[in-house]
């Protein structure tokens, strides 16, 4: 099972990006899907997280400015990133808990990461 990531850049205060991450491999099923971010010494943060019974958590530091959503067909999940700001610069991981795998049990994974960078 893996996660592939992307969507990051460069962006002006005030301006948007998506984030989309996928979901690859013998997958069973996916209990949980999510973005943290970890900013230049600071600690990896939760930005939102979706379960698979559409049970949301939004961070309030990015609360009414970005949204979580799931294509389950696709096995992909997002991250609608309006009204950035410099402080929203980060590392942008994307995480999930996946029935999967060659011995079919639940685990967590990891994808590898997209720069967000929010220019003042």
């Amino acid at each position: 099972v893996q996660l592939q990531a992307s969507g990051g850049g460069l962006v002006q205060a005030g301006g948007s990006l998506r984030l989309s991450c996928a979901a690859s491999g013998s997958i069973v099923s996916i209990n949980v899907m999510a973005w943290y971010r970890q900013a230049p010494g600071k600690q990896r943060e939760l930005v939102a997280r979706l379960t698979s019974g559409s049970n949301t958590i939004v961070a309030d530091s990015v609360k009414g400015r970005f949204t979580i959503s799931r294509d389950n067909a696709k096995s992909t999940v997002y991250l609608q990133m309006d009204s950035l700001k410099p402080e929203d610069t980060a590392v942008y991981y994307c995480n999930a808990i996946i029935r999967g795998g060659s011995d079919y049990q639940t685990k967590q994974y990891w994808g590898q990461g997209t720069q967000v960078t929010v220019s003042s």
